[in-house]
C-alpha cells in the first residue's frame, strides 16, 4: 500500500484513529455531541463575523481583530471536525497522504495565525488602557489590516515547509497516525529515516512563533495590571480590566492545551490517552468557546444577537 519516490517511501494514505481503547459504539455516540459542536462552532463565528460586517460602529480595532479571530476558528473547525464526524460516524479510517499533509499545514498555520491575532488584541487592550489618548492615532483601519496581513503571512511562511520536509521521509513502518486528524509531530514519529531536521524545525517554529507571542502577551498584561492598579477610582478599574476578560477567556483556552499538548510530546514515548485529549481540546474548544465567551461579555454584540432573535421570532 505504499509507493516508492526514487529513494523514498510514501504511504498512499494514513489511518487516523479516534480515541484510543474506545470502541466504534462508543465512537458512533460520540459523533452526535462533536456534530453539535461544529454547528455552534459554524453558527457562533458566522454570527459574529456577520454582526461586526453590518455595523459599522463596530468597525473599531477590538471587534475588527475579533473578526479575524472567528474566521481563523470558523476555517479550523471547518478542516478538523467534518474528517473527524465521519472517522467516528462511519468508522472511516484513510486520509490520502497528501489530504493529511494538507490538513496537517492547515491545523498548523491557522493555530499561528491565531496567535498572533490574540496578539495584536492584547495589544490593543494594552493601547486602550494604558495610553488611550493614542488609542485612535496608533490602531487606524489601515495598522488594522497590516497587522492581519502580517498575521496571515507569518502563518504561512513559518508552516509552509512542513509538508516538503515530511516528504522527505520514508514511511516503513506502521501507517497509523495515533490522532482524529494530522499533526506534524505524529506524522514524523511514523517515519523510519533520520528526523533531526523535522524536530530541531518543529521546536524552533513552536518557541519563536507562539513562544514569543505568549511572551508578549504576557509582558502586555503586566503593564495593563500595573496600569489599572494605578488608577485612583476602583470602580475605573474593574471597569477597565473587564474589557480583557474575554480575551484573557481566548488567551488560556489556546494557550493552555497547547502547552500541555507541547509538554507531553516533547516528553517523548507513545501516544497515549493524554495526547489525544490534549489534542482535541486544543484543536476543538477555541472555536467553540469563543464566540460564546465574547457574545456573553460584549454587550455590543451581546445586544444585536438579542435584536436579531427577537425580530425572527416575531
Amino acid at each position: 500500500m505504499a509507493f516508492s519516490n526514487g529513494t523514498l517511501v510514501h504511504p498512499a494514505y494514513f489511518l487516523l484513529v479516534g480515541i484510543p481503547g474506545v470502541g466504534p459504539d462508543v465512537h458512533f455516540w460520540l459523533a452526535f455531541p462533536l456534530c453539535f459542536m461544529y454547528a455552534l462552532a459554524t453558527l457562533g463565528n458566522l454570527t459574529i463575523i456577520l454582526i461586526i460586517r453590518m455595523e459599522r460602529r463596530l468597525h473599531q480595532p477590538m471587534y475588527l481583530f475579533l473578526a479575524m479571530l472567528s474566521t481563523i476558528d470558523l476555517v479550523l473547525s471547518s478542516v478538523t471536525m467534518p474528517k473527524m464526524t465521519i472517522l467516528f460516524l462511519m468508522g472511516i479510517q484513510e486520509i490520502e497522504f497528501s489530504v493529511c499533509l494538507a490538513q496537517m499545514f492547515l491545523i498548523h498555520a491557522l493555530s499561528a495565525m491565531e496567535s498572533a491575532v490574540l496578539l495584536a488584541m492584547a495589544f490593543d487592550r494594552f493601547v486602550a488602557i494604558c495610553h488611550p489618548l493614542q488609542h485612535a492615532s496608533v490602531l487606524t483601519g489601515p495598522t488594522v489590516a497590516k497587522i492581519g496581513l502580517a498575521a496571515l503571512t507569518r502563518g504561512f511562511v513559518f508552516f509552509f515547509p512542513l509538508p516538503f520536509i515530511l516528504k522527505r521521509l520514508s514511511y516503513c513502518r506502521t501507517h497509523t497516525v495515533t490522532h482524529s486528524f494530522c499533526l506534524h509531530q505524529d506524522i514524523m514519529k511514523l517515519s523510519c529515516t533520520d528526523t533531526t531536521v523535522n524536530v530541531i524545525y518543529g521546536l524552533f517554529i513552536i518557541l519563536s512563533v507562539m513562544g514569543v507571542d505568549s511572551l508578549f502577551i504576557g509582558f502586555s498584561y503586566i503593564l495593563i495590571l500595573r496600569a489599572v492598579l494605578e488608577l485612583s477610582s476602583q470602580g475605573a478599574a474593574l471597569k477597565a480590566f473587564n474589557t480583557c476578560i474575554s480575551h484573557l477567556c481566548a488567551v488560556l483556552v489556546f494557550y493552555v492545551p497547547l502547552i500541555g499538548l507541547s509538554v507531553v510530546h516533547r516528553l517523548g514515548g507513545p501516544t497515549t490517552l493524554l495526547h489525544v485529549v490534549m489534542a482535541n481540546i486544543y484543536l476543538l474548544l477555541p472555536p467553540v468557546v469563543n464566540p460564546i465567551v465574547y457574545g456573553a461579555k460584549t454587550k455590543e454584540i451581546r445586544s444585536r444577537v438579542i435584536h436579531m432573535f427577537s425580530q425572527g421570532g416575531r
